[in-house]
């Protein structure tokens, strides 16, 4: 193994040591809304509330929301699911709404 897989290795290793999967009372994403283009533009909670994407990312930037990630991607904020190697948590892979 060379020192760049070495090195990326110990960071999923590390990495994983800090995940937390959502807890059973925290609130977090179970629908999506897609617009034609395939693009995320609402999300569905476990509470049934309808977020839109300001709201989502909003909420998760404050901590309300569990299992999402925010960082800046073409030069603005964008959320993701929290990458934690399941598939079926994945917004892309959650049921529409």
């Amino acid at each position: 193994m060379d020192r760049f897989e070495q090195a990326y290795e110990e960071y999923v290793k590390n990495s994983e040591a800090y995940y937390t999967p959502p807890e059973a009372n925290s609130t977090h994403i179970t629908a999506v809304r897609k617009n034609e283009g395939g693009d995320l533009i609402a999300f569905k909670t476990n509470t049934g509330e309808e977020l839109d994407y300001v709201q989502a990312l909003d909420a998760a930037k404050n901590g309300q929301l569990s299992g999402v990630d925010v960082f800046q991607k073409y030069g603005r904020e964008i959320i993701r699911s929290e990458p934690d190697g399941t598939k079926e948590n994945n917004f892309d892979h959650l049921p529409e709404f």
